[in-house]
């Protein structure tokens, strides 16, 4: 049985876009106006996605069930399988008692809460989205910052925002290479426009964080700092999106500007440590001194995290990893049943990547750190067992926005939209970037969005005389700032953030700064197209005849061994830091 793809299923393109809109437009008014609980608005959400797809676009009731199982199970791997380890490797640190040690160390730094929230949320949120992405993230970041005494609204919230000047180049670039892949343009040009775009949003990001932490004049007060760490990212996210590609610039930037803002507070502080107005004061001096050893210690599982993440990032070794580990099969009833709109069957593969996924990785970390913090392994399950119970909810939810984001895939809903912002004409590039953001809301992702929308990008640049990168660029631009209001992120952030029931606060506290970032995209991306022209790279459209050698498999089979080799070492090195100290504080329960 084969359904082909309706994208005006009444005749009339602007009521089809009224009635398409419908589900869309319930998340927001169920989020903002009625302040449901995630995993409610969610699952009506998919409820009414599947009586559109059925009953107006004619989709077969069988297909749309299983568009709906085919996304659930995407959600719950790898989506909830990455949110799961990430909050499970938090909670070991948090019952070993060395997370009381991170928070004194972060307290050596700075204890000023708005500085905190630019290492941690900004810059070292950057670094994982370079290396793991897909919501890890916002899942470690903000359960970092919850645990060193934030406000969990705004961990939560500043952590979403932070998180859209890395998502273009997330996961060593997936994005921007799904989006070359669609439309034929190389990833360098791609990465160039993206990489001319995005700076200008991350020099403004770090003021624009902190004035939502503790206000304007707030922010004025730690100006040096917040040029420090805006200026320092953007210039490298520039330089290497423009010179090495889309890769590193995240990893790069990320690490370049913790360096850079760290180096800066030696030489200078805050004249006042600013902290949230329920909390106590912060103290001159620390009432306990740890050692370097007990510090490293402490940091121990997000040391084999950063190290295992980079590899698992490493192209030679995800191969091995895929090929050793992965089961790949047919969605049955699902696969190739049903037509694009331009008649070809869409396939509908699930792979699991059991091996080389992100969550696996942090799963190791856990297990590794697990000794490393002093807990038994037999501690370390019953931490799991809670942790699992803590994020029933948040999976729930996670599984129904999947399942609805594949049904309005699947059903053609989601080309409805799309189909009349492609014939806007002159005024396209504007709302280039309004596809890319409107992707990204349905999927949570920029790489699916990109994957959606980046052939029609490119065609519709080409029909009214604008260069495709532009739009293309456009796409992966605007989808970063869908990212923070997301229905699949807000229950990332929401879980990590000990918000579970609370997704609508948490969806009100980013909605407004999502579209005002999207506005100014907009407006910057028509004015790429028509008058900043000179922004623009020159390139050649890929050759689709040309075949990529295969990646040498022993080069993989080296890195993981090395990759152990550095483990071990590390893991003797910590442990017998570990016996050496005198002075280990008590678990906190």
């Amino acid at each position: 049985m084969t359904w082909k793809q309706v994208i005006d299923p009444f005749g009339n393109i602007t009521l089809s876009v009224l009635v398409a809109s419908i589900p869309v437009l319930f998340i927001f008014w169920a989020l903002i106006i009625q302040k449901m609980k995630g995993y409610q608005a969610s699952l009506i959400a998919t409820g009414i996605a599947m009586l559109l797809a059925t009953l107006v676009y004619g989709m077969p009731v069988k297909l749309a069930l299983l568009s709906a199982a085919h996304g659930a199970l995407y959600g719950l791997f790898p989506i909830c399988w990455l949110v799961v380890m990430a909050v499970f490797l938090f909670n070991i640190t948090v019952k070993s008692g060395q997370f009381e040690i991170i928070k004194h160390f972060m307290g050596s730094i700075t204890a000023d809460r708005r500085l905190q929230a630019l290492l941690i949320a900004f810059s070292f949120g950057s670094f994982l989205e370079g290396t793991a992405g897909f919501g890890a993230p916002v899942a470690i970041t903000a359960a970092m910052l919850v645990g060193l005494g934030f406000n969990p609204l705004y961990a939560s919230g500043i952590c979403l925002i932070a998180n859209t000047a890395p998502v273009a180049f997330g996961s060593i670039g997936i994005p921007i290479t799904v989006a070359s892949q669609v439309s034929g343009i190389p990833e360098l040009p791609i990465s160039q426009m993206v990489g001319r775009t995005l700076p200008i949003l991350s020099v403004m990001l770090p003021f624009y964080l902190v004035s939502i932490i503790a206000g304007v004049t707030k922010a004025r007060e730690i100006w040096p700092a917040v040029l420090v760490s805006g200026i320092s990212f953007a210039f490298l996210q520039y330089v290497s999106s423009n010179f090495l590609g889309p890769a590193l610039p995240d990893v790069i930037a990320g690490l370049g500007s913790i360096i850079c803002l760290m180096t800066f507070l030696r030489f200078w502080k805050p004249k006042t440590i600013w902290r949230f107005a329920n909390e106590p004061a912060a103290t001159s001096h620390a009432p306990i001194s740890y050692t370097g050893g007990q510090t490293i210690r402490a940091w121990s599982p997000f040391i084999v995290l950063t190290m295992l993440i980079i590899a698992w990032g490493i192209q030679p070794i995800k191969e091995v990893l895929n090929a050793t580990g992965m089961l790949q099969f047919e969605f049955l009833g699902l696969h190739n049943a049903i037509l694009g709109s331009d008649g070809n069957p869409i396939p509908k593969l699930f792979k699991f990547n059991y091996l080389s996924a992100a969550g696996t990785a942090i799963l190791i970390a856990a297990l590794i750190a697990i000794p490393l913090v002093g807990l038994p392994y037999r501690q370390g399950v019953n931490v799991f067992r809670a942790t699992l119970s803590q994020l029933k909810f948040p999976i729930l939810t996670v599984a129904a926005v999947l399942a609805f984001a594949y049904v309005v895939n699947d059903s053609g809903i989601t080309l409805t939209l799309a189909n009349v912002l492609a014939h806007t004409g002159f005024l396209f590039p504007f709302f280039a970037p309004i596809l890319g953001w409107l992707g990204v809301f349905i999927t949570g992702s920029d790489t699916s969005a990109n994957a959606l929308f980046s052939k029609l990008q490119y065609a519709t640049a080409q029909s009214i005389g604008v260069d495709p990168v532009v739009t293309v660029a456009a796409n992966v631009s605007g989808g970063v700032v869908g990212k923070m209001i997301s229905p699949q992120s807000i229950a990332v952030a929401a879980a990590a953030g000990d918000l579970v029931g609370k997704e609508s606060q948490l969806f009100r506290f980013t909605v407004k700064h999502s579209f005002s970032m999207l506005i100014f995209i907009c407006f910057l991306t028509l004015a790429q197209a028509y008058v900043l022209k000179w922004l623009i790279p020159v390139y050649e459209l890929l050759d689709a005849k040309k075949v990529t050698a295969l990646p040498d498999a022993s080069r993989g089979y080296t890195y993981l061994l090395l990759l152990a080799v550095i483990l071990i070492a590390l893991a003797v090195l910590i442990r017998s830091v570990a016996r050496k100290t005198k002075q280990t504080p008590a678990p906190v329960h």
